[in-house]
């Protein structure tokens, strides 16, 4: 499943590695968005398989970010 932004900004952190089992609602990473941190959770509980993006990078709505397998 991938995992996809729902407004543009900037990666801040990344919270999640790669092979860590995640619930539903954890926080993958935190977005910089109009002055506003905004996580970016996992939509539903797995294995985060890969992250896409690295911190600094600038996303618009809808990239995808994170596989959770």
């Amino acid at each position: 499943m991938k995992v996809a932004t729902e407004v543009a900004g900037k990666v801040w952190k990344i919270e999640a590695r790669p092979g860590a089992q995640l619930a539903a609602d954890d926080v993958i990473l935190i977005m910089e968005s109009m002055k506003m941190e905004i996580p970016v959770v996992a939509p539903r509980a797995g294995k985060l398989a890969e992250i896409c993006v690295k911190e600094g990078d600038a996303l618009n709505e809808g990239d995808v970010v994170a596989v959770l397998a």
